[in-house]
């Protein structure tokens, strides 16, 4: 166990609890197109564009930037935002992080809807991979206007499978802290093993 850890853990005790979370208020991205962007969200996935800020200037910092900041309903008060950026240098992505690490995952019903949606993408001319059993979900990824990639899941695992990960999520955290190699506790996730 990582020591520096332990010890802000005991000094934390002091402290007023933490924050009672009611879920993202937003989360927030780049575009390239504001419009081209609501367009392929309400298109693709049905988003509902709720309403868009735009400034000249950054009221956080007041950094002269101007921006155009979209908000978009994708269901169950959850709000994916975005700011079209026209004065600052292209977007890219980060090179040293693998295209698959960074993604925005959107959870549906059940399997049927993954199926269905995959239908519906490909129509659009989406190209989309999956879908990727991963044990106690399945889902399909593909990408949107500005590069982002995108999943849409389904849950498929029992309340004994989540209880099992649930049990050995710490031991793995401590292990992977300590080898940085993987674990092998919930290995049964994609070996086809799933109990």
């Amino acid at each position: 166990m990582n020591p520096k850890t332990d010890q802000t853990a005991t000094q934390n005790t002091d402290l007023a609890p933490p924050p009672s979370l009611h879920g993202f208020h937003h989360v927030a991205y780049r575009c390239r197109s504001a419009r081209e962007t609501v367009e392929f969200y309400e298109r693709a996935l049905g988003a509902i564009f709720e309403l868009a800020i735009a400034e000249d200037k950054v009221p956080s910092t007041g950094e002269a930037n101007p921006y155009m900041h979209i908000f978009l309903n994708i269901g169950g008060n959850n709000v994916l935002a975005f700011f079209e950026l026209p004065q600052s240098p292209t977007m890219g992505r980060d090179e040293n992080t693998p295209a698959w690490v960074q993604h925005i995952a959107l959870r549906l019903a059940d399997v049927q809807a993954l199926v269905t949606a995959k239908a519906r993408l490909e129509s659009l001319e989406i190209e989309v991979l999956g879908p990727v059993d991963h044990g106690i979900f399945q889902s399909i990824y593909f990408l949107d206007p500005n590069g982002h990639r995108l999943e849409l899941a389904a849950d498929t695992g029992s309340a004994n499978q989540r209880q099992q990960l649930r049990a050995v999520a710490r031991p793995m955290l401590k292990e992977w802290d300590k080898t940085g190699r993987a674990p092998k506790h919930a290995a049964w996730l994609h070996e086809g093993t799933a109990r």
